[in-house]
């Protein structure tokens, strides 16, 4: 891979640390939002009907969920951006071969070819 390449790649993936970013911080104010109360905007201190609360906190899950998966993809990113800076990008950290353009096009950050990803999975044969 050409030091163009990884300047290519550096780019794509400082985007990608960006937008992913960005999605956290709308998350966390859209999601995170408490219910019933003036404190979350509502006009009085009684709490919401019971079901309600149970939708709230249902959601409030799912977004800590999505913050959490966001992070772990933040992390990825990094260790990727590291790589870069080291040389190693682009080379599967299992079998150091070469991982194919169209792969990294599409996950920028893996750490793997398609080969050695499937052998990793869980309850890989």
């Amino acid at each position: 891979m050409t030091s163009r390449n990884f300047g290519t790649y550096r780019r794509r993936l400082c985007a990608l640390h960006e937008r992913i970013s960005q999605d956290q911080l709308q998350l966390a104010e859209e999601g995170l939002s408490g219910a019933g109360g003036e404190a979350s905007g509502g006009l009085s201190d009684v709490p919401l009907h019971p079901g309600d609360l149970g939708t709230d906190s249902y959601q409030e899950e799912m977004t800590l969920g999505l913050l959490e998966a966001e992070e772990q993809l933040i992390e990825e990113v990094n260790a990727a951006l590291e790589r870069v800076d080291h040389g190693s990008f682009g080379r599967c950290q299992s079998c150091r071969g070469e991982i194919p353009r169209k792969r990294l096009k599409v996950l920028p950050y893996t750490r793997h070819c398609v080969a050695c990803a499937r052998d990793l999975r869980p309850g890989a044969p």
